[in-house]
């Protein structure tokens, strides 16, 4: 290894295990971090090359002349732009592997002003928040049910929006502490200042106070992210709030119009409804698109049998203050899809959640070459996240076809820091994401929509198991039977494959999860039928599914079965 160091005119430096005298010490640290126990054990430019016979292949393939030609001439080996989950999941693994890393990371304050910490949407404005506020309405509905189970109570139970409010930002709170404590703890570089491209491998920092530094690197990892979108309409930046401003609103939003169906839309019309609230949602056309639509009607259907309002195919063209406050009163405007009929009404607060925009135009990336998808703002990227110009990548939301799911960015995040430094090849595996929608009755899915995987495999090929069902719980509470709904789709020309699972019951999310590693694992419908179940439990029942659609037979349950 030596010699070949010395042929390629490499100046190496040499630590003689058995001629210093913690050597013993320093072979452990080594094994530890490298799991080579033989020497010699090469390192290139902080990248672990392995032993003799390693080095000589990585001579062979190139890789080695690559790793001794990473020009130092950089500030950075990596800088990531945003500080979300992606790109915290990268810059942390980066600085595991040794590398010298560094995170821009700016919050745009909404057009209300809202603005937060490090973290990203998830953390701050998306998933913590949310499913923190859906506890607190599926707590009301516990409290309802306890008098069914002997609860006795007499005082009027009432809702406080500001102490929920409160309790929420201070565990967020703690949750950017963490995050900054963490990247400090692996000497990464947190810097709160917009990122945006000046030359090939420069970007420009530019803090809140205007000013302005420039800071090199090898690499780069885009983690933008994406920001709600608005309509465009006479008053809706002036006077609508959006997810961004939900979750911090300093006083209780009073009678709200969602616009929109998305499952952001749901969720938060959802939850707002079982805080007591007077709720209505305005469809455009479809709920939740892209989900499986058969779902979709019924996520639809129990919210407007528990007191949300829908008024479908309309969209709002105007929204006017008729009062200040906290909160207010607007006046909303609103014209049908279909045909000519326009509606107006009056709400406290209207909140848009009608689509995210890619944060990925004002950032300097025509200048380098990075192309974008001119329409959406996404990035187009290969298998390995890489954009068109080489050294810069893209993870998370703003990466063109990708699931814009928290833990997709996670994962393809720290799998990105390990291919660029040398730890692994392994690719982020896109098939088969689980993910739940977290409605007043949550609805998990994995795989394909009946109508995705009709479109895939052809519906003579597919078979469809499904049933209703009653939760244990629900019974003695007096809650509705036949709601509940769980259905498989397999693909009969591959054992039974199941390539689509979906259920819509209480706690949905947890019972996608170990299901979701059952389909990683190829899971068929003879294995469902080898499971034996849990009772009494919701997820049991995918282990006694009987009932093909196809058979046309009635699913509906008349006992506790």
């Amino acid at each position: 290894v030596k010699e070949l160091f010395s042929s390629l005119g490499v100046e190496c430096n040499v630590l003689e295990l058995d001629q210093v005298d913690d050597g013993a010490k320093v072979q452990e640290v080594l094994s530890e971090i490298t799991n080579q126990k033989t020497v010699p054990n090469v390192f290139v430019n902080k990248v672990h090359v392995g032993g003799c016979d390693q080095t000589f292949q990585a001579y062979q393939s190139g890789l080695l002349q690559k790793l001794l030609q990473e020009d130092s001439a950089y500030d950075y080996d990596l800088i990531i732009v945003g500080g979300g989950s992606g790109g915290l999941s990268c810059a942390k693994e980066a600085a595991i592997l040794g590398k010298k890393v560094m995170v821009l990371d700016f919050v745009v304050p909404s057009p209300q002003g809202t603005s937060w910490g490090l973290g990203g949407t998830c953390v701050n404005v998306g998933c913590i928040p949310k499913k923190l506020m859906h506890q607190a309405a599926l707590l009301g509905q516990a409290l309802c049910d306890s008098r069914k189970f002997g609860w006795e109570y007499n005082q009027q139970v009432k809702h406080n929006w500001e102490t929920m409010t409160k309790a929420i930002q201070n565990h967020i709170s703690s949750l950017n502490w963490g995050y900054r404590l963490s990247l400090r703890e692996k000497a990464v570089a947190y810097v709160n200042s917009y990122g945006e491209f000046v030359e090939h491998h420069k970007i420009k920092a530019t803090n809140k106070k205007g000013q302005e530094t420039y800071y090199t690197a090898a690499q780069f990892v885009i983690a933008t992210g994406e920001r709600p979108r608005y309509l465009g309409i006479q008053g809706d930046k002036e006077y609508c709030i959006t997810s961004d401003d939900l979750f911090s609103l300093p006083y209780c939003p009073g009678k709200t119009l969602v616009v929109g169906a998305s499952y952001v839309a749901l969720e938060c019309a959802g939850f707002l409804a079982g805080l007591g609230l007077d709720v209505t949602v305005m469809v455009r056309s479809i709920l939740l698109r892209g989900f499986d639509q058969e779902m979709a009607e019924k996520v639809g259907s129990y919210m407007e049998q528990h007191g949300v309002k829908f008024l479908r195919k309309f969209i709002p063209v105007m929204i006017q203050q008729l009062e200040k406050g906290s909160p207010g009163k607007l006046k909303v405007l609103a014209k049908s899809t279909e045909g000519t009929e326009t509606i107006e009404g009056v709400y406290n607060t209207v909140l848009l959640a009608i689509g995210r925009d890619s944060c990925t135009r004002k950032m300097g990336l025509e200048k380098i070459g990075v192309k974008i998808n001119e329409k959406s703002g996404k990035i187009p990227v290969n298998d390995v996240e890489q954009t068109s110009v080489p050294y810069v990548y893209a993870v998370g939301d703003i990466s063109e076809g990708k699931p814009e799911l928290t833990p997709v960015a996670i994962q393809s995040g720290k799998l990105l820091a390990r291919r660029l430094f040398g730890a692994s090849l392994e690719k982020c595996d896109y098939i088969n994401v689980p993910t739940t929608v977290f409605t007043p009755l949550e609805y998990g899915c994995c795989g394909l929509a009946e109508e995705k995987a009709i479109e895939v495999y052809k519906k003579e090929n597919l078979e469809i198991y499904h049933t209703l069902f009653w939760p244990l719980e629900w019974t003695v509470a007096g809650r509705e039977n036949n709601t509940c709904y769980a259905k498989i789709i397999c693909n009969k020309l591959d054992h039974d494959r199941v390539i689509g699972f979906h259920i819509l019951g209480p706690n949905a999310g947890e019972v996608t999860q170990g299901f979701a590693a059952a389909m990683k694992c190829g899971l068929t419908k003879q294995l469902l039928d080898d499971t034996i179940g849990i009772h009494p439990t919701c997820g049991e029942v995918f282990t006694t599914l009987e009932i093909t659609k196809s058979s046309g037979l009635d699913i509906t349950q008349k006992g506790c079965g």
